[in-house]
């Protein structure tokens, strides 16, 4: 095997630790001797011990160290956070080779870590498979480079164009565009961020929940822009007890416990992005409305769109937000279409 073979484990390693490792990054280790794995770990929760820790760990016979590489997702830290630093231990093992995929912007530790392990003679090899790492850590990047979490738009719509039947006559209830089986992908979608953001007119209407009850994982934190704190009170989210923070003008204190109130005097994309990098959000799914929706897109303070397009047509309704990025993917599921793309940076 080569190293792009040893580091493609240690990406799949690391991407067990989930939303589990926020807000630190997702980081996977595996230790070779003689074309043979000897150990391996991953950073499982934040708080808990570093991929290398578990790594180092797992070898039965650390006498080997001194004659191994390590293979490692993401630079080895270099300060004392939670727990010592990573450089450190790899340095205090001896290895014969360190091979990092990418470096960490992460201020207290970029470039550091890869200096320190390079000054104590170990051979080291920086870039084996850096895109993919970098992708694997995209939250977490954004979250450091850009100061602000990673930003998710995600809509269903009509093969016509709509998001919505025209709610002219106040209608409520959800209108369902796509196919029940695609309920379960958008669920795992919600369990993979910390965060879920919609405007209060998707609570009104829908009665929205937006846990994860189709799939095993934890709910995502619901932040819900209100500003006049219009909502019924008997909405599912003032009586289903999941945390909730609603972004509003007033004051109220008449509140189940599990609602607070974020009073913002301006409710904007940059004050929310603000108030989330401050919580230590990584990342945010941005479920709707239309409105929310396209004042990420007109802001430029988006990083990925998901959109899911139906086999059905509405003729008249809510049009569906007008987005332009790079494509990524486009699959289907059954009768669904699941397109996805990135923000182009130069646009």
């Amino acid at each position: 095997m080569e190293d792009k073979d040893y580091m493609q484990l240690a990406i799949n390693l690391a991407k067990k630790g989930g939303r589990n490792a926020a807000p630190n990054p997702m980081v996977g280790s595996v230790i070779v001797y003689e074309d043979k794995i000897i150990g391996q770990g991953y950073h499982q929760k934040c708080g808990e011990a570093h991929a290398e820790v578990n790594a180092v760990n797992s070898v039965e016979d650390k006498s080997l160290l001194p004659h191994a590489t390590i293979y490692v997702s993401l630079e080895p830290c270099a300060h004392y956070g939670k727990t010592p630093p990573c450089a450190d231990l790899i340095v205090k093992s001896k290895f014969k080779r360190c091979v990092i995929a990418c470096t960490d912007p992460f201020s207290e530790v970029s470039g550091k870590g890869i200096q320190r392990i390079k000054d104590a003679g170990i051979e080291t090899t920086v870039g084996v498979l850096e895109n993919e790492a970098l992708e694997l850590n995209k939250r977490f990047f954004t979250y450091h480079q850009k100061q602000r979490p990673y930003v998710i738009l995600k809509w269903a719509q009509s093969k016509d164009g709509f998001m919505d039947i025209d709610r002219s006559e106040n209608q409520k209830g959800v209108y369902w565009i796509t196919q029940p089986e695609t309920k379960k992908v958008v669920h795992q979608w919600r369990a993979e961020e910390q965060a879920i953001l919609v405007g209060w007119k998707t609570i009104a209407n829908d009665n929205a929940s937006l846990t994860v009850r189709e799939v095993q994982g934890e709910n995502p934190v619901r932040f819900i822009i209100d500003p006049q704190l219009s909502i019924p009170k008997t909405a599912q989210i003032f009586l289903d007890g999941v945390p909730t923070i609603i972004y509003t003008q007033k004051e109220n204190t008449n509140l189940p416990s599990h609602i607070a109130l974020k009073q913002l005097d301006n409710i904007s994309v940059e004050a929310i992005l603000k108030d989330l990098y401050e919580r230590k959000m990584l990342s945010v799914f941005i479920e709707g409305g239309a409105y929310t929706l396209q004042a990420f897109i007109a802001s430029r303070l988006w990083d990925e769109a998901r959109i899911l397009t139906g086999d059905t047509s509405l003729i008249k309704g809510q049009p569906a937000p007008r987005i332009k990025g790079k494509t990524v993917s486009k699959t289907h599921l059954g009768k669904d279409e699941i397109h996805i793309l990135y923000k182009e940076e130069n646009r």
